[in-house]
């Protein structure tokens, strides 16, 4: 399923988690910690690794560096009780050396694509709400919450930070004000 797409210098492959070679697996990582060092909502740990694997990554490549990564992975999101075919967005990420240059925009260009073609709805969570609103990605108004072992927990502080994109196959019906809900899972839930 690798795919590449070149914009500039930069180009962007796309490959699964198991198309991964062991340098690239280790070069991401570096990207990943370093992307996130010094971030206000804390650094990159390994369960957000944990959670950007098992789908489709997004690698951008300049030159002989991998300088950037994003990746989807398909998560079971309830919209109002009602799960919908939801491609996640995990580990956004361009290495600190290389940034503003377009390289995020340009990825996320590519997840977006892959997500329209993949998923019901696009969704991720961040702090970083202005860059991906100028992407065409709103934010969750609805109440969000944790299914879990002993019923579904509340996530309020979780409220704000969750973004979706519509995809061609998103039913008409969906309402981003009404309550959402996700897995559990180790670390961060959304």
């Amino acid at each position: 399923m690798s795919a590449s797409l070149g914009y500039g210098r930069a180009v962007i492959r796309q490959v699964r988690t198991d198309e991964l070679t062991e340098e690239e697996i280790a070069r991401i990582r570096e990207l990943l910690w370093a992307a996130f060092a010094e971030d206000e909502h804390g650094g990159f740990e390994e369960d957000d690794w944990d959670h950007a694997l098992g789908g489709t990554h997004f690698i951008v490549d300049d030159g002989d560096q991998i300088v950037g990564h994003a990746s989807v992975v398909k998560r079971d999101i309830q919209v109002n009780g009602r799960p919908v075919r939801t491609g996640y967005v995990e580990a956004v990420a361009t290495d600190p050396a290389h940034q503003r240059r377009g390289h995020g925009s340009a990825v996320m260009r590519q997840v977006d694509g892959h997500i329209a073609a993949e998923f019901e709805l696009g969704m991720l969570g961040t702090g970083s709400q202005p860059f991906y609103e100028r992407l065409g990605w709103r934010i969750w108004r609805g109440p969000s919450s944790v299914r879990a072992v002993d019923g579904e927990q509340p996530t309020p502080d979780e409220d704000g930070y969750i973004m979706y994109m519509r995809t061609p196959t998103t039913p008409a019906e969906l309402d981003e004000t009404a309550p959402i809900s996700c897995e559990w899972r180790a670390g961060d839930v959304w």
